[in-house]
């Protein structure tokens, strides 16, 4: 078992986001007391008193929901001790807790994986910290950048950023020196920086699919012969068609 304190449970705590505990917590629509005392005859002692319970019980709920989540991180910690790959997908995070650049400090980790979670970024001090890892899956979170310091990562070779916010390719992972695939399927970019992409010599394959990449861009990327290149074809539309 993983060394593991007090310091680190609310730590891992503080990352969770878990929807199911805000809404036992905050509820919708009419409260419980709204409901039984909805005669206007009770007194405000019974209602604050009954109010009081409702409150205690939902924050037990939400506690026993947040304490099953740090409980699965930290057994999936204990995992990557023996296998060396570390997977936090679908973990409610919407941060990287502290707690886990600690616990992981002697292990070589080989891939991370941190899909389906909410996290909107990873902190600067991640790459230093797994800066071993060949593998790093952010798909289907919420993020628009990452922080230059994954350029850092020199083992990486596949990254996949698919299904989240980025409005461009982040420029780091063109610099990782043993790059291999990179997956950003499903984002916002419009642009691409293909001189950028031709320069990156280790680069086999790029996955842009469902982006709304330009027309123009499109068209470079087209000549790109180095590696392979994914795409979804844009439709002509009305306005572009000069014929009509």
């Amino acid at each position: 078992m993983v060394n593991f304190d007090f310091d680190h449970f609310v730590s891992i705590l503080n990352s969770l986001s878990d929807l199911q505990a805000h809404n036992i917590f905050y509820g919708e629509g009419r409260s419980f007391t709204d409901m039984v005392y909805n005669n206007g005859q009770q007194d405000d002692i019974n209602r604050n008193n009954a109010a009081a319970r409702i409150q205690a019980l939902k924050a037990t709920s939400c506690v026993k929901i947040l304490g099953k989540g740090v409980i699965r991180i930290v057994r999936r910690v204990d995992d990557a001790k023996e296998s060396n790959n570390l997977d936090l997908s679908n973990c409610q995070l919407f941060q990287i807790p502290d707690a886990m650049y600690f616990m992981m400090r002697d292990t070589p980790l080989k891939s991370v994986n941190l899909s389906s979670n909410v996290l909107n970024k990873i902190p600067s001090k991640f790459p230093s910290s797994f800066n071993s890892i060949t593998d790093l899956n952010l798909s289907y979170n919420k993020m628009s950048a990452l922080p230059e310091e994954v350029s850092k990562c020199s083992l990486l070779e596949r990254v996949d950023i698919s299904y989240n916010s980025f409005i461009s390719l982040p420029s780091c992972l063109l610099n990782l020196p043993k790059i291999l695939k990179i997956n950003a399927k499903k984002n916002f970019i419009a642009d691409i920086e293909v001189e950028l992409i031709r320069t990156c010599k280790t680069l086999e394959d790029l996955n842009l699919e469902e982006n709304p990449l330009s027309r123009d861009c499109q068209d470079r990327l087209s000549s790109v012969t180095n590696l392979k290149v994914l795409v979804t074809h844009r439709e002509m539309e009305e306005w572009e068609d000069l014929s009509i």
